[in-house]
């Protein structure tokens, strides 16, 4: 097999991790990934510790050298699509490894790939899905409607605060506060027959259910500084969501 720079590998394995980490991927899954990029090029003495904002790789290269790189982590999305795609890619590399240059462009290509869905399609989903939360919590058909229009909306005015001010934690409760404030204009117009209701439905699609599932899969799999993490993460999330809608429900 032929013998490439560590340097080079070392770049391939953290650029992989980078689109994990920034595409939703479980700690667990990215430090298995890395481990097998660096093994199928014939590294040893392989030490991988990912956290949800940062990972560090740390390998032996044949001159007996140690060699480390760190990459720090700020912004996270949800798109499994390229989180399977850089699994793929690495497979691949467990049965032929391919020059680093190669791998480099592919991933690349993979960061660059995009979304299968334009964000309306994707906003329009998760109002419809909110729509269906209604009837799943006992409420009427008459609350349907408040919750997509509410639900949709208050997607909408997170993902622009998050954008403006780039603090999730604000953007949640901003987008909640108006969520609540919608609900209680739909009741106030008569549309809707249950409030509690329709801000439960409404709010689901601010819901960090992804969150709270890795961070339980991390903490089985024994990463207890993740696991805490992304949970501590989601509960943050879940205050905010609290604190925006108790502020509506306070003035009424």
């Amino acid at each position: 097999m032929q013998k490439y720079p560590v340097a080079d590998i070392l770049d391939v394995c953290v650029e992989a991790g980078r689109v994990m980490l920034e595409n939703g991927a479980e700690t667990y899954r990215v430090e298995d990934t890395l481990y097998r990029i660096a093994k199928s090029y014939n590294l040893v003495y392989i030490n991988v510790f990912v956290v949800p904002t940062a990972l560090i790789l740390t390998v032996q290269g044949s001159d007996g050298q140690d060699h480390t790189e760190l990459l720090r982590m700020t912004d996270r999305q949800t798109n499994l699509e390229k989180v399977s795609m850089v699994n793929d890619l690495s497979r691949q590399l467990a049965q032929r490894a391919l020059p680093p240059a190669k791998v480099k462009v592919k991933l690349l290509n993979i960061k660059n790939t995009p979304r299968n869905f334009s964000r309306w399609q994707s906003n329009l989903a998760i109002a419809l899905a909110c729509g269906g939360f209604p009837l799943l919590f006992g409420g009427t058909y008459t609350d349907i409607i408040p919750a997509v229009v509410a639900g949709g909306l208050g997607h909408i005015v997170y993902e622009a605060v998050n954008a403006w001010t780039n603090v999730s934690f604000f953007a949640e409760m901003v987008a909640s506060f108006f969520i609540g404030l919608l609900a209680v204009l739909f009741i106030s117009l008569g549309f809707g027959q249950d409030i509690n209701i329709i801000i439960i439905a409404s709010v689901m699609s601010l819901v960090p259910g992804m969150a709270i599932t890795n961070s339980f899969r991390d903490l089985m799999a024994g990463h207890l500084l993740a696991g805490v993490a992304v949970l501590a993460k989601a509960l943050l999330t879940a205050g905010a969501i609290g604190i925006g809608i108790a502020m509506v429900l306070t003035f009424l």
